[in-house]
């Protein structure tokens, strides 16, 4: 059996000469110097580029220009609703303007998170966009310091100042506290993961208490649930109902919460509203379709990817060269499941 030869590569030349350029100005073209370019050079060269079929080579053009025109991005969960929304957002912008985008996904593990940021940074990926955990801020400073721009985004660990988009999560939690004390709840359970050293966290409960003390409502430390994602409630929600000091509702502060509650709900035959409220932070994928639908408070994933990709991109550009935060608002979507018990 006889092999074809292989197709000879089109150079850059190929594409200079079909266009009836300089190898020089197709350079300029490929990477983006338009200012000095006719309307028709630019579309004689782009012409030439289709014609040919040329595919420039990018290990040669990143070490010639120290630019891969890649961008890193990690998450905690790939699969998770907000990450993917997120992700979106981030990959339209830097499409649109001429970078791909490597996704890491780390599973919550700090250890996976660091192998992630090494091997990006072994990469020379341009710069990266992350959910951080927490645990590799050091690392992340060091990157940082080596000139690496990173970017993170949906949680603040600490009050250090660095590149980050979130949401205005203080304020979210006040005006959704707000709503449940004009439905006349006064016996609130605040369900959350340990507060810690992170911010974005503190920053929930802070607007929770808020509004609760500008509504002078005293509170209750008995009805502050935590849960985590080994081993879930501190206290099973069923048995708080049976208390004397029972709240009239669940305000969860993550979406993998309420879905937890929501099962432990249908096991133990509570229904809501009727027996208890739920209002819950993060939307969740078809919720108009449950048989309560969940009033949320609701990210914008997709504009904080957006915005995420946008800054270090005016980073890498020289438009951003102070570190910078960076605070979207979130919406109150109401719907069924919280009940008006002011009557």
């Amino acid at each position: 059996m006889k092999i074809g030869k292989r197709m000879q590569k089109t150079k850059l030349i190929d594409v200079a000469n079909h266009a009836k350029v300089s190898k020089s100005t197709v350079s300029q073209y490929l990477n983006g110097r338009f200012e000095y370019m006719s309307v028709q050079t630019k579309k004689r060269i782009e012409q030439a580029i289709i014609a040919l079929d040329y595919k420039p080579n990018q290990l040669a053009r990143s070490l010639k220009t120290r630019k891969t025109k890649m961008i890193g991005v990690i998450v905690r969960d790939v699969a998770g609703y907000y990450s993917s929304q997120a992700i979106r957002g981030i990959d339209d912008f830097c499409k649109s303007n001429g970078y791909d985008v490597i996704i890491y996904n780390t599973d919550f593990d700090p250890k996976l998170e660091k192998r992630s940021l090494t091997a990006l940074f072994d990469l020379h990926i341009d710069g990266i966009i992350m959910a951080s955990s927490g645990f590799n801020l050091d690392t992340i400073k060091k990157y940082v310091e080596q000139g690496l721009p990173i970017v993170e985004f949906q949680i603040e660990h600490d009050n250090s100042m660095r590149d980050i988009v979130i949401s205005d999560y203080r304020k979210a939690s006040f005006e959704a506290t707000e709503y449940l004390i004009q439905l006349g709840h006064k016996k609130i359970c605040f369900v959350t993961q340990n507060l810690g050293s992170v911010k974005s966290r503190q920053d929930r409960y802070a607007g929770f208490c808020e509004a609760l003390v500008h509504h002078n409502i005293d509170l209750d430390e008995q009805i502050i649930l935590e849960w985590n994602r080994r081993n879930g409630f501190r206290t099973e929600p069923h048995l708080l109902l049976n208390k004397d000091n029972a709240p009239s509702v669940f305000f969860t502060q993550h979406l993998a919460i309420t879905k937890e509650l929501l099962a432990q709900c249908s096991h133990h035959n509570i229904e809501i509203p009727r027996d208890v409220s739920l209002i819950g932070f993060d939307d969740m994928p078809m919720a108009n379709f449950l048989k309560v639908p969940i009033t949320v408070i609701a990210q914008n994933a997709y504009a904080i990817g957006h915005e995420s990709a946008k800054l270090l991109l005016n980073k890498l550009t020289g438009l951003c060269d102070s570190q910078k935060k960076i605070t979207l608002p979130c919406s109150l979507e109401i719907r069924r499941s919280c009940r008006d018990v002011s009557q």
